[in-house]
């Protein structure tokens, strides 16, 4: 399974995925989720996969070959001139690549090959977007209803960023309601696992502001999921005692 998220907020986006890969207990492995391209000054997207493994892969291969090929009309994440063309593009391989790969495998018409997406960036002149792209190939844009979106195990971290977030909020603070979010994934389901992918974009730099791999000994992850542990028990201990006798 997984677990990624993109969020946007006034001051740019931030995005975070997990790494973990398993068909099985004994299965485990390691696969980048998140994948960045950028033309310095002129634009920055990333992608985070959710899903079948080969089928997002092959959609991130077939869209690196894009990026390199002759033909300047077919490098849809350098040349599109909108964000809004770009998820486009996108969902429309995502679509053919689980269509094509379901009737070689003949499994057309089930779910097992399917995959989602997150595009997030910005192109100059514009705003930074992000879209949430389904195996269907349509998709929606992030707006002020719903400012974040996740794909994979989403109900665990879910909560965490309901209550905190604002849009007003730094980036800094954003990548902190991150972690809180991933570290009670990770206490509490299996298949979400270390490490974690980060990539802040501040609005305007069409670069990657600020980009992380937090493993194992990442001393300021730990102390965030110890110290958010102690704040939950505390914050229980504070709330008033349920009598079976009294009553109001």
């Amino acid at each position: 399974m997984t677990y990624c998220v993109g969020m946007v907020l006034d001051k740019g986006l931030v995005l975070m995925s997990d790494t973990r890969t398993n068909s099985g207990v004994d299965n485990i492995s390691v696969f980048r989720k998140m994948f960045t391209w950028e033309v310095p000054g002129e634009r920055i997207i990333s992608i985070m996969t959710a899903g079948n493994l080969a089928t997002t892969q092959a959609v991130i291969s077939h869209l690196e070959e894009r990026t390199r090929a002759p033909d300047e009309r077919d490098n849809v994440l350098l040349k599109a001139p909108t964000m809004f063309r770009a998820a486009t593009a996108i969902g429309r391989l995502l679509r053919t690549t689980i269509a094509e790969t379901q009737e070689t495998n003949g499994q057309r018409g089930q779910g097992r090959f399917t995959a989602s997406m997150i595009v997030a960036g910005q192109i100059k002149g514009m705003e930074p977007r992000l879209f949430l792209i389904y195996p269907e190939g349509n998709f929606i844009e992030a707006g002020a209803d719903t400012p974040f979106f996740q794909v994979g195990e989403t109900k665990y971290g879910r909560p965490i960023i309901i209550r905190g977030y604002d849009r007003a909020m730094s980036l800094e603070d954003a990548t902190k309601l991150l972690m809180v979010s991933f570290d009670s994934t990770l206490k509490a389901n299996l298949s979400v696992g270390l490490p974690l992918d980060l990539l802040v974009i501040e609005r305007d730099s069409f670069t990657a502001s600020h980009q992380k791999r937090i493993g194992q000994d990442d001393a300021y992850f730990q102390s965030i999921s110890k110290m958010w542990g102690e704040a939950l028990k505390n914050a229980f201990h504070s709330l008033p005692d349920y009598s079976f006798y009294r009553q109001d």
